[in-house]
């Protein structure tokens, strides 16, 4: 089995599509290790995606990321990175694929619904960032 971490972006859950999204996990098999919808604040949005510091849109996806309260996910299942992935669907939802979160429930490349970790290791990073280990037994 394997874990990875999902965000319900501020978009999805302020236009109340959470619930269809929660469906669409578990109707791909996944195990929710945890649930936790929070607000973040801008210390924790910058630190999450400090990776992106610099970057043209890293002023932009902060503001997104902290309009409103997200909904944080620990996932399991076999494959569950690549799986969720594909779940989710392109980052552009105009390329992903029908009946993915991002072509029912994105608007735009920016405002696309989800959020994956794209490796094991980035997965267990994210994991350890909002959840502490005994909320994943």
């Amino acid at each position: 089995m394997e874990r990875t971490f999902a965000i319900i972006k501020p978009d999805a859950v302020a236009d109340g599509n959470a619930g269809n999204i929660l469906a669409l996990i578990e109707k791909n098999g996944f195990k929710v290790l945890a649930l936790r919808k929070q607000h973040l604040t801008r210390p924790i949005a910058e630190g999450f995606y400090a990776v992106h510091k610099g970057k043209g849109f890293f002023e932009e996806l902060i503001a997104f990321m902290t309009e409103g309260p997200v909904i944080l996910l620990a996932l399991e299942r076999e494959d569950a990175v690549a799986k969720w992935r594909e779940v989710m669907g392109a980052t552009n939802p105009e390329k992903a694929e029908a009946g993915t979160v991002r072509k029912l429930y994105g608007a735009n490349i920016g405002r696309n619904a989800s959020h994956g970790s794209d490796s094991q290791e980035n997965a267990a990073i994210e994991l350890a960032w909002f959840f502490r280990g005994y909320e994943l037994n």
